[in-house]
C-alpha cells in the first residue's frame, strides 16, 4: 500500500421562487474549441441588509440590477442561510454520464481524459435558492468506479448524498447509475467533482450556480468562469510522479498550462475564451472558480477593478481589489463596471509562485470585448502582481455572527497536549491532536464510515482517522498546523465538508496558547469552506456541530489528500438520516465489480489514484 507521510502537518481540535436576470442574446461568451458557452443555523447576532439599517424583506422586496440585496416572500442577503431558507417545492433535474474519451483544450495535443457529458468544463448545474437539485449519474467507465462530490454545498441532513467514496458511499461501480438529491439551503457559486480516482484531474468537474440575493447591485449575470491548471499527462500518471517526488521531499510535476473556461493557446495553436458584446456603462457578475488539482490562480481584467460580493457560498461586505487570488476550491463571485474605452481587454489567471504553484505556461488569458471594439487581440497592460500567497483581509459576512469566545478560551487553557509531538491522541474530553506524520488516511471503498454507523459498529479502522463528536450543537475548535521545520512547508488549502467554517486566525511558526489566542477574531469572523494554511503556520477556524453526518476535511491539493492529508469527523450519529436500499444497493454492486477490478487501490482512496480507464 502507498500510503506516504507528509512530514510535520498537524490538525489540532477543541470540541467543545424567484426570477434571475437573463443575460440578452447578443452577450456571447466562448470556451473550448470556438464553441459559444451559454451565459447563464448560527449565532446570528444580526441580519442588517445594510450597514445603516435593520430592515428585513418582505414580500414586495424582489431581486432585480437596483435591488440584489433582495430575493422574495421575506428571504434576503440579510438572511442567515443556515437558519433559515425557502422552500419552492421545485425540483431541478439533471442527468450526468461520465465517459472516457480524449480532450485538447489548448490545441496542444490530444489526452485521455474522463468527462460529464462528453464537456470539459461539465454541463453547469444551475438552481434557485430552496429548489431541490437532482443528479442522476451513469457510470459509462469500464475500469473505474465513479461519484460526484457537491464541493461547498451544506448537505443538511443529507450525509449520504455528499458523494465521498469509502466515507459517505460506496463508489458506483461501471454501468451503474445513481441519483443524488439535496436542497439548495445555499445560494451562490461552486463546483461539483469526482471523488474518485484521478477523473477530477482529468477534467470530471463542473459548476453549480444556486441563483439568490447578493450583496451588491448589478446588470448582467456572466456565469461561471472557472480557471484550472492542465496537465498533459494523465492524472494517474502524474500521481505516481508527485508521490515519488514527495518520498524525496521534492515538488510534484508542474502543470503546462492555465485554462480558463476550459481553454488557451499553447504555441501550436488553441485558442482564447472570449464575452463579446459588453455594453458600456453596465455593471457585470463574474462567478470564478478555482477547480485546479495543485496550483493557486491569481485572476484580474486589465483596466477592470473587482468589487467582490461573495467568497465561496458566503455574501459578503463588497470590497474592490485589482486582482483576486484563489486557493484550490475557492469560488469568489465579483462585479466589474464597463466604464472604460470601448475596446478589448485581457482577463489574466496566472499561477501563483508564492503559493508553491508550479506551471511551465502559467498565464492564461482571454478577451473581454465592449461591444463595436474591433476585432483583433487586446493590447492592455496588467495590474502589479502583489506577489504574495494571502487571503484578502477583508472577507467580511454580510450576515454577522459570533463565534462562542468563552468555550475556546477554557479549553486551550488547560491544553496539556504539546501539539508539536507528532501522533494521535486526547485529553479524554474534546481535544483531539491528529498528525498525518503517522496517520495518513486510508478509507476503505467497500465498507464507507456510513457503514458502519448502520450496522453501530465502532470498531472504526485506526486508518479512518476518525472523530467523534456525539454532541450536537456544541462548538468545534481546530488549529490546524504545518511547523516550518516540516521537509516541504507549503500553503494547503483546506477545506470542510458538511460546513462553512469560521476563520478564527492565521500566522507563522507554531501555535502558542499562551499567546497566540489574543489574535484571534470572534466578531464577525470570515465564513467560507476552504481557506489556506500558511506555510509553516496555523490555521484556527471553527464551526457548530450542527449537522449530523461523517465529514471529511483536507488539504485540496490533489496529490496531498491522495496521500492521506485528511482528517473525517463523525457528528451526532444518532440523529443522521441513514441511507436506504438504493444505497445498499450501490454498495452491493461494487462489492461484486471491486472482487475482480484491473487496477487495485493503492492510495488514500480519496483522490488521484492510480488506474486507467
Amino acid at each position: 500500500m502507498r500510503l506516504s507521510t507528509i512530514a510535520g502537518t498537524w490538525l489540532v481540535a477543541f470540541a467543545s421562487q424567484s426570477v434571475a436576470v437573463q443575460l440578452p442574446e447578443d452577450h456571447i461568451a466562448w470556451g473550448v474549441g470556438g464553441k459559444p458557452v451559454t451565459l447563464q443555523r448560527r449565532q446570528a447576532t444580526s441580519t442588517s441588509a445594510t450597514a445603516t439599517t435593520t430592515k428585513v424583506a418582505d414580500s414586495a422586496c424582489t431581486n432585480g440590477p437596483l435591488t440584489r440585496t433582495c430575493w422574495s416572500n421575506g428571504y434576503s442577503a440579510a438572511t442567515d442561510f443556515d437558519a433559515k431558507w425557502p422552500t419552492t417545492g421545485k425540483t431541478v433535474s439533471y442527468s450526468l454520464t461520465l465517459t472516457s474519451g480524449t480532450c485538447n483544450p489548448d490545441g496542444a495535443g490530444s489526452r485521455p481524459c474522463q468527462l460529464f457529458n462528453g464537456q470539459f468544463p461539465g454541463p453547469t448545474i444551475r438552481a434557485n435558492w430552496g429548489d431541490t437539485i437532482s443528479v442522476t449519474l451513469k457510470n459509462s467507465l469500464t475500469t473505474n468506479g465513479t461519484g460526484i462530490h457537491w464541493h461547498g454545498i451544506r448537505q443538511l441532513n443529507s450525509v449520504s448524498q455528499d458523494g465521498v467514496p469509502g466515507i459517505t458511499e460506496c463508489p458506483l461501480a461501471p454501468g451503474d447509475t445513481k441519483t443524488y438529491t439535496f436542497q439548495a439551503t445555499q445560494f451562490g457559486t461552486t463546483w461539483y467533482h469526482s471523488h474518485f480516482s484521478a477523473q477530477y484531474g482529468d477534467g470530471a468537474t463542473g459548476a453549480i450556480i444556486i441563483d439568490g440575493p447578493a450583496s451588491s447591485n448589478y446588470d448582467f449575470d456572466l456565469g461561471a468562469y472557472p480557471v484550472t491548471d492542465w496537465y498533459y499527462p494523465t492524472s494517474w500518471q502524474l500521481g505516481i510522479q508527485a508521490h515519488n517526488n514527495l518520498q524525496r521531499g521534492s515538488a510534484p510535476p508542474p502543470a503546462d498550462t492555465i485554462l480558463i473556461n476550459g481553454t488557451n493557446v499553447s504555441p501550436s495553436g488553441g485558442a482564447y475564451a472570449k464575452t463579446q458584446n459588453l455594453t458600456k456603462n453596465k455593471k457585470y457578475r463574474l462567478r470564478l472558480i478555482n477547480m485546479s488539482a495543485d496550483n493557486a490562480i491569481r485572476v484580474s481584467l486589465d483596466n477592470h477593478p473587482f468589487t467582490v460580493i461573495t467568497s465561496d457560498l458566503v455574501p459578503i461586505k463588497p470590497f474592490t481589489t485589482e486582482t483576486i487570488l484563489l486557493a484550490v476550491g475557492q469560488r469568489y463571485d465579483v462585479i466589474f463596471q464597463t466604464n472604460k474605452a470601448v475596446g478589448n481587454y485581457w482577463l489574466r489567471a496566472s499561477a501563483v509562485a508564492a503559493c508553491a504553484s508550479g506551471n511551465k505556461n502559467g498565464n492564461a488569458q482571454a478577451i473581454f470585448s465592449y461591444a463595436g471594439a474591433e476585432s483583433g487581440n487586446p493590447t492592455s497592460t496588467a495590474y502589479a502582481d502583489p506577489g504574495n500567497c494571502n487571503e484578502p483581509t477583508v472577507l467580511t459576512p454580510w450576515v454577522k455572527n459570533t463565534v462562542d469566545q468563552t468555550a475556546f478560551m477554557n479549553q486551550v487553557g488547560n491544553l496539556n497536549i504539546d501539539i508539536s509531538v507528532a501522533g494521535t491522541t486526547t485529553n479524554g474530553q474534546n481535544i483531539v491532536v491528529w498528525s498525518v506524520n503517522l496517520t495518513a488516511i486510508d478509507v476503505t471503498w467497500e465498507k464507507p464510515t456510513l457503514q458502519y454507523i448502520k450496522d453501530k459498529n465502532t470498531n472504526y479502522p485506526t486508518a479512518f482517522n476518525l472523530i467523534e463528536f456525539p454532541v450536537v450543537n456544541t462548538w468545534s475548535y481546530w488549529i490546524i498546523q504545518e511547523p516550518a521545520n516540516t521537509r516541504v512547508p507549503i500553503p494547503h488549502p483546506i477545506h470542510l465538508h458538511g460546513h462553512d467554517f469560521y476563520v478564527l486566525g492565521r500566522g507563522s511558526g507554531v501555535f502558542d496558547k499562551s499567546t497566540s489566542p489574543s489574535s484571534l477574531t470572534w466578531e464577525n469572523p470570515t465564513r467560507r469552506d476552504t481557506a489556506i494554511l500558511p506555510g509553516g503556520g496555523w490555521l484556527a477556524i471553527a464551526f457548530p456541530m450542527d449537522n449530523p453526518g461523517a465529514w471529511l476535511m483536507h488539504c485540496h491539493i490533489a496529490w496531498h489528500v491522495s496521500d492521506g492529508l485528511a482528517v473525517q469527523f463523525l457528528e451526532s450519529k444518532d440523529k443522521m438520516n441513514l441511507p436506504g436500499g438504493d444505497w445498499d444497493s450501490t454498495c452491493q454492486k461494487w462489492a461484486t465489480f471491486q472482487a475482480t477490478m484491473p487496477y487495485p487501490k493503492t492510495d488514500s482512496g480519496l483522490k488521484f489514484l492510480l488506474e486507467r480507464d
